[in-house]
């Protein structure tokens, strides 16, 4: 049996914070950049892995999903209603979270380097790739030119799916990818409560 996934705005997930569990499907690397208080860092390819862990937080109260913007932590809840774990996700994510003028916060060990969300990293290669099809399509071949035009169908079909083919390639570069000593202390940590 599949469960609705509740829906908390960032003052709300604030006024609970200290009564939830939270979890963060973002990438290790965007994670690093700036989270809610307490997060629990397991990315959303990695949801299905710590499903017993997952369940036995919920047992113990609420849990809410966060991402950048809240598509992907939709994303984790549903996957887990389809487990019948009921789940919550933030409206917004941590965009609204900060925009709203609550901190986030950063792992103490991680360098002064800021990571880039997944949303930036995206703008990014496909703004690259768009200069670089039309410099050497310009410069070298018009064929070239079909690189430009492959990124902006890309985009196109990602805004009318709601998914983005760039950013799963892009979290599986090392930077984004999850280390396994990681991942298993945040799941045992859920284990522990």
């Amino acid at each position: 049996m599949t469960t609705t996934p509740v829906t908390l705005d960032a003052g709300q997930a604030r006024a609970r914070l200290h009564e939830l569990t939270v979890i963060d499907v973002r990438t290790p690397g965007e994670y690093a950049s700036g989270h809610l208080p307490g997060a629990l860092n397991i990315p959303l390819d990695r949801i299905r892995s710590a499903l017993p862990e997952i369940r036995h937080a919920a047992g113990r109260g609420d849990v809410l999903m966060v991402c950048a913007s809240g598509a992907r932590s939709e994303r984790a809840c549903g996957l887990l209603a389809e487990e019948g774990i009921r789940t919550a996700t933030l409206t917004g994510g941590t965009g609204a979270w900060a925009g709203a003028g609550h901190d986030l916060h950063r792992p103490a060990a991680c360098d002064t380097r800021a990571g880039w969300s997944m949303e930036r990293q995206v703008r990014f290669t496909a703004g690259t790739v768009v200069l670089l099809g039309l410099l050497l399509g310009l410069l070298v071949h018009p064929a070239f030119q079909i690189l430009s035009a492959g990124i902006a169908g890309g985009l196109v079909f990602s805004a009318l799916t709601d998914t983005c083919g760039m950013a799963a390639v892009l979290g599986k570069l090392p930077h984004n990818r999850p280390r396994p000593a990681d991942l298993a202390a945040t799941l045992a940590a859920l284990r522990r409560g």
